[in-house]
């Protein structure tokens, strides 16, 4: 596997210097010692080849005749061997938007999910010689990555039961930690590493976005409904042991059930309770 080995080339500055220096030499020679000496313009001029910039945030790949000699990372004017094939590598982190791709959840439920990539050419060696495009790789191996991610977990959870299983709509922090994970592993042939991957859009899909609203605020409404019943059921304990204790009021069991029963109709209903006023006797 071919990997970075980093070089430093011949200052370019240096090698101008020398190479107008030459051709002055060679000038001088042409007048004033023989016509001839003009030939070496030839080879003077073939140093030009050599010269090469690299950017901030670039590099060069150096190669001999298919032989790879080395990458030059920091910025600046150079001068190497006029038959070296020079490539640029960019270094600059790159934000990838996937499309959002329609794919099956964990319980195969059909989901719509996107992502946005960060990523950056860590070593350039690799990203050149050892994929065929880096970028159509990087593309390729993101959407492979998030399809099995979604076909990892489920989408979501319905029930207390399920109330610790990680899930792509609640695991937050660490669906998008085993995305990026992920891409590591996937990416680290092309010399690409992963800057930030999250996760911009998620839903159901649509034929199916419905019915799971549906069921969604249906669970939302059986949780709210078991609080309410829970609550109703400490306050009207609270309220038997208060009349006992204070010795407010006498009940035999009959009278407790209809008490109970009528705090929990007034607690648990989702409307207001009209009052009734009972001008006889407990009993009647």
């Amino acid at each position: 596997m071919i990997t970075d080995k980093i070089v430093k080339p011949a200052s370019g500055y240096l090698m101008l210097f020398l190479f107008f220096l030459a051709v002055a030499a060679n000038v001088y020679l042409m007048a004033f010692v023989h016509p001839a000496f003009s030939l070496i313009f030839i080879p003077v001029f073939f140093i030009l080849i050599g010269f090469f910039i690299v950017n901030p945030n670039d590099s060069k790949v150096l190669v001999l005749f298919g032989k790879y000699i080395g990458t030059v990372n920091d910025n600046g004017f150079y001068w190497a061997n006029p038959f070296y094939g020079k490539s640029k590598v960019s270094l600059k982190a790159r934000t990838l938007e996937g499309d959002k791709i329609k794919v099956n959840d964990k319980l195969g439920n059909p989901i719509i999910i996107g992502t946005v990539i960060i990523w950056q050419v860590d070593d350039s060696a690799k990203a050149k010689y050892e994929v065929e495009n880096y970028e159509l790789y990087v593309k390729l191996q993101s959407d492979t990555a998030v399809r099995h991610l979604a076909g990892t977990y489920s989408y979501d959870h319905f029930g207390d039961d399920e109330a610790q299983e990680i899930t792509l709509r609640g695991g937050g922090e660490h669906i998008n930690d085993v995305l990026m994970n992920e891409l590591k592993d996937r990416l680290i042939l092309a010399g690409v590493k992963i800057i930030e991957a999250r996760i911009t859009h998620l839903a159901y899909a649509e034929e199916i976005a419905h019915a799971m609203l549906q069921r969604q605020q249906a669970t939302a409404v059986v949780a709210a409904r078991t609080k309410i019943v829970e609550g109703a059921v400490g306050m009207v304990h609270l309220a038997l042991e208060k009349l006992k204790k204070e010795g407010i009021v006498d009940l035999d069991e009959d009278k407790k059930a209809a008490m109970v029963s009528n705090l929990l109709v007034v607690l648990c209903s989702d409307k207001a309770a009209n009052p009734v006023v009972n001008t006889g006797t407990l009993y009647h």
